[in-house]
C-alpha cells in the first residue's frame, strides 16, 4: 500500500538543536503506523541524504522513538544559524522537502 507521510502523521516539522544542528521530528498519527514505518525502515540515512543533498556522516541521529510514536533525525546545519547566507535562522521551514514523501508499507 502506498501512503503519504503527511497522511500517517500528526506533526512534521523542523528547528534548530544548537546553531549547528536542525532536527526533524516526525509524529505518528497512531502506534501502528509508527511501527509499519519503523519496521519497513523507509526513513533512512539514504533517504536523509538524498532529500537534504548531504552525505552520512552529515546525520547526527535517526532515533525511533517508540513512547511518543516518534521519529527524530538530528543532522549537521549545512549553514550554522545566523551566519551569512543562511535563510532559515530558527530552522522552522527546513521540513519541507519531507512533506511530499511516499512510500510502500
Amino acid at each position: 500500500m502506498k501512503v503519504r507521510l503527511v497522511d500517517i502523521t500528526n506533526i512534521i516539522r523542523s528547528k534548530n538543536a544548537g546553531p549547528y544542528e536542525l532536527t526533524f521530528d516526525l509524529m505518528f498519527k497512531t502506534p501502528e503506523w509508527f511501527e509499519k514505518v519503523c519496521h519497513a525502515k523507509v526513513i533512512s540515512e539514504e533517504l536523509i541524504c538524498e532529500k537534504y543533498k548531504i552525505q552520512p556522516d552529515d546525520i547526527i541521529k535517526i532515533v525511533e522513538f517508540a513512547p511518543a510514536s516518534a521519529i527524530k533525525i538530528t543532522i549537521i546545519r549545512p549553514i550554522p544559524s545566523g551566519s551569512l547566507g543562511e535563510t532559515d535562522v530558527y530552522g522552522a521551514q527546513q521540513h519541507a522537502p519531507l512533506l511530499d514523501l511516499e512510500f510502500e508499507l
